[in-house]
């Protein structure tokens, strides 16, 4: 078996230009492929680059394709796990911006359970989404906060309207949240584990929307009792998302700032 060394196509991160490509060579299929997925060779990097401004998910989505395009060619291909990093959110003059971190996608999560066994591993998995720095449940509260803000600053009737509704929306995921580190107590303080004979995860039938699972009084009284280990239990934050929704305001900017 040889070994290649040097891969066929590398990508990466430049400091000032985003996701790059670099060739081993000038054959004109790499060229052709790059091309096809909007990169543009520069004659003075030697590099080839995506068009300024092309969004973060975007640049991802085209190197995966493009990747996938080169390997079903028989060809090498290298990328620099930095380009998974997303770039960091704007915020207001003097307040310092999140650290950026690639996070775990939902799928990747989602794999990540059919290979466990414990209630308590499958608690540490749900605190991945419910994380306080890098969870799916706050960042896509945010996000919607974020986009009820957008519609706001169109002045118009029509967008003060959209924005509270996407601010009530962004109420109902903080709801969600809530009861998702409910149930992620309640799966830490449970012994149980999956039987060897039991069959895998993939073969069980997911349950229909509309059938309800009751839960017993004493899992929400054992749930309600316990802190959370990402959202401690004399936390305003915390408190103020389990009671009531919160009055809407249209003039309000989110400053969250994570």
């Amino acid at each position: 078996m040889t070994l290649q060394l040097e891969p066929d196509i590398a990508f990466g991160m430049h400091p000032d230009f985003g996701v790059a490509a670099a060739v081993a060579d000038d054959r004109p299929f790499l060229d052709e492929v790059l091309r096809k997925h909007h990169f543009r060779h520069s004659e003075y990097l030697d590099v080839y680059l995506l068009p300024d401004g092309t969004p973060h998910n975007t640049a991802l989505r085209t190197v995966a394709s493009a990747t996938r395009e080169f390997q079903e060619a028989g060809l090498s291909v290298a990328a620099d796990p930095r380009i998974m990093i997303p770039p960091s959110i704007p915020t207001p003059d003097r307040v310092p911006a999140r650290a950026t971190q690639p996070g775990q996608h939902l799928t990747a999560l989602t794999r990540q359970l059919h290979e466990l066994r414990r209630a308590a591993d499958v608690s540490e998995v749900l605190g991945e989404i419910l994380n306080e720095h890098h969870g799916v449940v706050l960042d896509l509260e945010e996000f919607i906060d974020t986009a009820a803000a957008w519609c706001e600053r169109l002045g118009t009737p029509n967008g003060h309207e959209l924005g509270l509704h996407l601010r009530n929306i962004a109420h109902h995921v903080a709801f969600l949240g809530d009861q998702l580190v409910g149930a992620q107590l309640e799966l830490a303080v449970m012994p149980d584990a999956t039987p060897e004979n039991a069959p895998p995860l993939a073969e069980v039938p997911l349950p229909d929307r509309q059938e309800w699972l009751r839960v017993t009084h004493t899992a929400r009284a054992r749930a309600a009792a316990a802190s959370s280990p990402n959202r401690p239990a004399n936390s305003a934050k915390h408190q103020d998302r389990a009671g009531p929704p919160r009055p809407q305001n249209p003039s309000a900017t989110p400053s969250r700032t994570r």
